[in-house]
């Protein structure tokens, strides 16, 4: 199978090698709008089907038969290939690409790439845009269509960004190529074509989310049931994520450490274990509304919820803490795995010191407080002190 990066101008701007491969071809597939700029073609044609999945297995069946797939740009940034290069063998395949629509924007408005966050928002919230939004910066979106244009200014403007320039880049490479400059707190145009890219240049009053662990409280909707800043940001210390490692987030609450794990790294993944199903609910929409809709989430109690859940690297345990929780961790969870459990009461505490006389690990103490009126003058007022129990498995 062959791989064929097609730009908007179509056969005209295609090199040698993808005429030839596409020449040779007994099949050709995509799209109903790819199909339409090529030639006739002796090969037969096969339109891909919608939702794209349903396509694969129709493709995987063509095996032995000379396969020319068609795709935008470059199909292994934000493109098609690598959905269906999974499924194949290394020697089954291979690629012609051609220049992606990220390169292309950025030849348009001299930015440099290597500083640039591009983003494909295809079939994504514009949600996971809300990590990136920081006055100053700039970014490169491939959008759905006109629809999806509209509603990424609307979404800038109710995060306090509309002051942003938007450039609206329509057809990139193609003789239909466009471009319009706008705010996205003036944003009228109602004509928008696909395929359709935006360069985003972030400026407005909106808060911009740190690069340190530790959000503010306020981020989160609770109902106390939250692991307060300060002692959240030492529990990610503890916890430590690397790229592509997953956590378990026991008790979680309003999800604050998942979220913050999976902040961490676009690579991240994370469990959310909670009980509660108004606090499960609450967890959902704050996971959604910072970005990491990717973040799963199991509504029921450890241990029993665990069951069947893909190993993690880490595991937090913020509520629920008990014996036989802990036991069973012990046992099932693979050597290496990390592992920071918290205690307020005199009960739970205990509990740790007897698990880290037992495993070993590390158990600190941390006692806060803050700064706090005590009538015409000011005193330290202290919150109940944490205990953390931080171990490898």
């Amino acid at each position: 199978m062959t791989i064929i990066g097609l730009g908007e101008d179509g056969w005209d701007g295609l090199p040698s090698a993808s005429r030839a491969a596409l020449d040779a071809a007994e099949l050709v597939a995509g799209s109903v709008r790819h199909l339409a700029l090529l030639p006739l073609l002796r090969a037969e044609r096969l339109e891909w089907p919608v939702p794209f999945a349903d396509g694969i297995p129709i493709l995987l069946a063509q095996r032995g038969r000379r396969v020319a797939m068609l795709a935008s740009g470059d199909p292994f940034w934000f493109g098609a290939g690598s959905s269906v290069t999974r499924h194949l063998g290394a020697h089954e395949w291979h690629a012609l690409p051609a220049a992606s629509t990220f390169g292309l924007a950025a030849a348009r408005l001299g930015w440099p790439l290597e500083h640039l966050t591009c983003l494909g928002l295809h079939a994504a919230p514009l949600a996971r845009l809300r990590p990136h939004l920081h006055t100053g910066e700039r970014l490169l979106l491939l959008l759905r269509d006109g629809a999806a244009v509209t509603a990424l200014a609307r979404y800038l403007v109710d995060n306090d960004f509309g002051a942003s320039g938007m450039s609206v880049l329509e057809a990139l490479g193609g003789p239909h190529e466009r471009r319009r400059d706008v705010a996205a707190s003036a944003f009228d145009l109602a004509d928008v074509r696909h395929p359709v890219a935006v360069a985003l240049q972030l400026a407005g009053t909106g808060m911009g989310m740190p690069c340190s662990t530790g959000l503010p409280d306020d981020a989160f909707a609770h109902d106390g049931q939250l692991t307060k800043q300060k002692v959240r940001a030492l529990a990610l210390c503890a916890l430590a994520p690397r790229p592509g490692e997953r956590l378990w987030d026991i008790g979680a609450g309003s999800g604050s450490i998942g979220i913050e794990w999976l902040l961490a790294h676009p690579r991240c993944e994370a469990v959310a274990i909670e009980g509660d199903p108004e606090r499960a609910t609450r967890l959902r929409a704050n996971a959604d509304r910072l970005g990491v809709d990717r973040l799963a989430l199991v509504t029921g109690r450890a241990p029993e919820a665990l069951a069947g859940l893909p190993p993690p690297d880490a595991v937090f345990i913020g509520g629920g803490l008990s014996d036989s929780m802990l036991a069973h961790l012990w046992r099932s969870l693979p050597q290496g795995c990390r592992v920071v459990a918290h205690a307020v009461t005199l009960e739970s505490e205990a509990l740790l010191s007897d698990w880290h006389a037992r495993a070993g690990g590390s158990l600190t103490r941390i006692e806060l407080a803050e700064a706090a009126p005590l009538g015409t003058r000011r005193a330290w007022r202290a919150s109940y002190p944490i205990v953390q129990w931080s171990v490898t498995r």
